[in-house]
């Protein structure tokens, strides 16, 4: 199965087959030996990274045990009128997520950080995808892979949109497909991954 890790708005994928012309191939040879060195000094001049191997999942798990893995869940929020909830942070729009606790569950870490984060209550309908997100964090001096899981949520309730500013979260707002389309344009791919997850699902 392919996999793909993104740095910011930079892709790194693992895969069997060749896609887009604009990736910058690396052959299967060199997949063993590939460092998060090397990947980053590529990035320098490439948008987009595809690793040719004949086992994605062994070559994408080896290249992840050089980053310290980081769990967190959050999801799409529907409420009766086919809107969606989203938040705006670092001049972004965003979906509300954040790190699993010690013992919690995916699922109710999605249900707890949309509510701090967006003031919320909601409940998960089903899964709709994981994303793999490389960062580097000052604070620990350390580079993580964080693996997102995320859900397709119905709100349980109206109550008053409240951004949980002490995380950087300047706006929320519920959003029509159209204004979902618009802000698209000014969020991550991960976010724009989950939002095609979400598509399949409702095209069922």
């Amino acid at each position: 199965m392919e996999q793909t890790i993104y740095f910011q708005d930079k892709s790194l994928t693992f895969s069997r087959v060749r896609a887009a012309e604009t990736d910058f191939v690396i052959p299967s040879e060199e997949a063993a030996s590939l460092t998060r060195a090397k990947i980053l000094n590529f990035f320098e001049i490439h948008n987009s990274i595809r690793v040719l191997c004949d086992d994605p999942e062994v070559a994408f798990r080896r290249f992840g045990e050089e980053f310290t893995p980081i769990e967190a869940a959050g999801g799409v929020v529907v409420n009766g009128r086919g809107e969606w909830l989203m938040i705006r942070r670092n001049n972004r729009w965003d979906l509300p997520k954040g790190h699993v606790e010690a013992g919690e569950s995916f699922d109710r870490c999605a249900e707890r950080e949309i509510e701090e984060e967006t003031g919320v209550k909601a409940a998960v309908l089903r899964p709709l995808c994981d994303t793999w997100h490389a960062y580097f964090f000052p604070k620990t001096q350390r580079w993580e892979l964080k693996r997102t899981h995320w859900y397709l949520l119905r709100s349980t309730e109206r109550g008053e949109l409240k951004p949980q500013t002490e995380e950087g979260i300047v706006e929320v707002a519920w959003c029509t497909p159209n204004d979902v389309e618009h802000y698209l344009k000014e969020s991550y791919p991960t976010i724009r991954r989950v939002v095609e997850a979400l598509h399949r699902v409702v095209l069922r």
